[in-house]
């Protein structure tokens, strides 16, 4: 499946949008030039199938070691499909994934996935606190992200204390992680999010705080 899916995506490439997408990420990844919607057409009956089956790790990986970003793209947008079926002993997998190749686009599709896993396995969440202090950034901001969007099911506590790991940062890529998660949060209870910016102004950058407080 892997090989026939590299080669639909060798058929769709388009230099022109390829030349456009690696230097909107900065020139660190090689692009074929397939767009999300044609992507989506690709990959369709794979994914539609693939919802009978367990996770095929081997798959994954093999997109993940791909030198065309798109694969990467594929691979996420396999795992989301079947995000009902990880498990706490995907973690090791995911951080893996999350390490590798990382930036912005991969992390901010990872991120749900933990997140699902929070949700379902409570036991994940001392993971998410743990990643929350370490030294990758990334990591960092997973589980800084990894709640968003889940209004009232908002694990507040463990939204505090994350986010309390990582005041007084100057890492552009957590701090604006810090005020997307403050301003998803504001929507569903802004007095919770006022009370934590004014505890924490002086512990929090003003990208962040301009950020949270975008709905307030």
């Amino acid at each position: 499946m892997f090989e026939r899916i590299v080669q639909q995506f060798l058929e769709a490439a388009d230099p022109n949008k390829a030349e456009k997408m690696a230097a909107y990420m900065r020139n660190q990844f090689l692009f074929l030039g397939v767009s999300a919607p044609q992507r989506q057409m690709i990959c369709k009956e794979f994914y539609k199938e693939s919802t009978q089956q367990e996770i095929d790790w081997h798959f994954v990986f093999e997109c993940w070691a791909c030198p065309y970003r798109e694969l990467q793209y594929v691979a996420i947008g396999y795992l989301q499909v079947l995000k009902k079926k990880l498990e706490p002993e995907d973690v090791g997998a995911i951080q893996r994934l999350a390490q590798t190749k990382s930036w912005w686009d991969t992390i901010d599709g990872l991120d749900k996935l933990m997140g699902e896993l929070a949700f379902q396995y409570p036991e994940v969440k001392s993971i998410l606190i743990q990643w929350s202090t370490a030294e990758d950034f990334w990591l960092r901001r997973i589980a800084i992200d990894h709640q968003l969007l889940r209004k009232h099911t908002t694990d507040v506590e463990l939204l505090r204390v994350i986010l309390e790991n990582n005041l007084n940062q100057s890492e552009f890529f957590i701090n604006k992680a810090i005020g997307w998660s403050l301003r998803d949060y504001s929507k569903t209870n802004p007095e919770w999010v006022r009370d934590f910016i004014e505890a924490h102004r002086k512990e929090l950058t003003s990208l962040s705080i301009r950020e949270a407080s975008k709905y307030l």
